[in-house]
């Protein structure tokens, strides 16, 4: 047996949840994994998986030992870059982390110049909206939205900022009217951001302003009939009239410029809470000295901040 295929083999088994679909990612006969996961399970003399007709799954035995497992691949996988991280192009397979909308808007169109940058690199885009755990999840580099405070063992760098605009169509401001004063959308259907979990009929959003080196803030509780965790959403139902959004300057500004959004209170900083929103990259302290990673932060950097500027 090939102890390090059968170990590769294992995780891509866990991940898969099942013979098939990993024998399918790794391009080899079902017959094939299920013939190495029965001699490394013999070699062990435990069982790692749990076999059912509809699923494959982790033993108890199986979760611990597939974390060590991941850890001594992704550190072979390290030592094995630094020999080639010496002034050599990078190169291998690359696995990044990316919210949905922000990936569809803000990402995707820069991806096939970075690959055409990195010919020698494999990219696995992995999109998922909750944050990620990168060593559970063998993530190379996460991009970001905020970060949660659990994360102080990561390596962050800025990407680019996320301001944030206040819209509504003009069929809805038509209807009824347009707020003056951010403290006059109490009285406004507001579409919010569902932040934390859980249904809140009110929400805070906070406006900012700076004047003659003074600073200005209001906080105006909104409430609505809409809340969700889905930007899609909230920006199909801020075009359909259904009320006043605060959202991403990169999900509405195409918006603004068609003239299907109206942007309000320009002059002031818009936030719907009190975290970070910083758009940031994300990654092990272990892959500091990846050239794979490397390249695709200072990429990103240059690119999403002219993008911004743009």
């Amino acid at each position: 047996m090939d102890k390090l295929l059968a170990l590769n083999t294992l995780l891509e088994v866990a991940d898969a949840g099942g013979f098939s679909k990993a024998a399918q990612r790794l391009g080899v006969a079902t017959s094939s994994v299920t013939r190495l996961m029965d001699s490394l399970e013999s070699s062990l003399g435990t069982a790692l998986l749990t076999r059912t007709p509809r699923k494959v799954s982790l033993t108890d035995a199986g979760i611990a030992y597939v974390e060590q497992v991941g850890k001594v691949l992704d550190d072979l996988a390290e030592a094995d870059e630094s020999v080639f991280d010496s002034g050599a192009s990078p190169v291998g397979a690359l696995r990044i982390a990316v919210p949905s909308t922000y990936s569809r808007l803000r990402l995707a169109p820069h991806l096939a110049a970075f690959l055409s940058d990195n010919p020698r690199v494999f990219l696995d885009v992995v999109v998922a909206d909750h944050f990620a755990d990168l060593a559970l999840d063998r993530i190379d580099v996460a991009i970001r939205i905020g970060l949660p405070n659990r994360d102080a063992n990561l390596i962050v760098r800025k990407l680019a900022d996320n301001p944030r605009y206040i819209v509504a169509s003009h069929d809805y401001l038509e209807r009824s009217g347009v707020p003056q004063t951010p403290q006059a959308l109490d009285a406004h259907e507001c579409l919010r951001v569902a932040y934390g979990g859980g249904y809140r009929t009110r929400q805070i959003w906070t406006f900012r302003r700076e004047a003659a080196e003074e600073q200005t803030e209001a906080r105006v509780e909104v409430r609505g009939h809409l809340l969700s965790n889905s930007l899609d959403i909230l920006l199909e139902a801020v075009l359909a009239g259904r009320g006043v959004a605060l959202l991403p300057e990169w999900l509405v500004a195409a918006e603004i410029r068609a003239g299907r959004l109206m942007r309000l209170f320009e002059n002031f900083d818009a936030s719907p809470h009190s975290g970070d929103a910083t758009v940031y990259a994300a990654y092990l302290p272990n892959r500091r000295h990846s050239s794979k990673v490397r390249a695709l932060v200072q990429f990103l950097e240059a690119r999403l901040h002219t993008s911004q500027e743009g």
